[in-house]
C-alpha cells in the first residue's frame, strides 16, 4: 500500500468541494441514498469520474467469503463511503479501512452528512504503509483548511 500522493489528495479536495456544494443546498436532514444521488449528480456536474455501489469481493485465505459495496469509488484511485447519522462511530472508520486494505488504496472519504456544517462530518482516512503490516490508520477530521 502507498501513501496518498498529490494527485489523490487533489481528488479527494475536489470530492470534498462536491459533498460540501450538496450539504449546502440539501442540509442534513435526508436519508443517506438521497446524499448518494446528489453527490452522483454533482461529480457527474464536475466532470469526475466515480462508479457507486461497486461491489468488491472478501477473500478469507484464499477464498471467496463475500462481497462488501462501495457508496462510491471515483476515479479508480479513492473510496468515498457516506453517512446520513448522529455521529460516526469507530465501525466506520474500521469498515473504510476494511475497504482501502482489499483494494490496496492509500486514502479514502467518510462523509456524514447529518451534521449543522458539513466540514464536522468528513474525515480523511489513511491506510499506511510505513507502520507494518498492522496497516495502521490515521484519521483525520474535517476538511482541508
Amino acid at each position: 500500500m502507498r501513501e496518498p500522493d498529490r494527485e489523490i489528495d487533489d481528488l479527494a479536495n475536489a470530492v470534498i468541494g462536491a459533498a460540501i456544494e450538496v450539504h449546502r443546498i440539501l442540509g442534513p436532514g435526508y436519508l443517506e441514498c438521497v446524499y448518494e444521488e446528489a453527490l452522483a449528480v454533482e461529480l457527474s456536474l464536475c466532470k469526475i469520474p466515480f462508479e457507486r455501489q461497486k461491489p468488491i469481493g472478501v477473500d478469507y485465505k484464499g477464498h471467496p467469503v463475500g462481497e462488501g459495496r462501495l457508496d462510491l469509488l471515483v476515479a479508480a484511485n479513492l473510496v468515498v463511503e457516506l453517512k446520513a447519522v448522529d455521529a460516526l462511530a469507530p465501525i466506520h472508520i474500521a469498515q473504510v479501512m476494511s475497504y482501502l486494505k482489499t483494494l490496496s488504496l492509500p486514502l479514502g472519504l467518510l462523509i456524514n452528512f447529518k451534521v449543522p456544517l458539513l466540514k464536522q462530518g468528513i474525515k480523511r482516512v489513511v491506510l499506511s504503509s510505513h507502520l507494518g503490516d498492522l496497516g495502521v490508520l490515521a484519521v483525520q477530521s474535517g476538511a482541508p483548511t
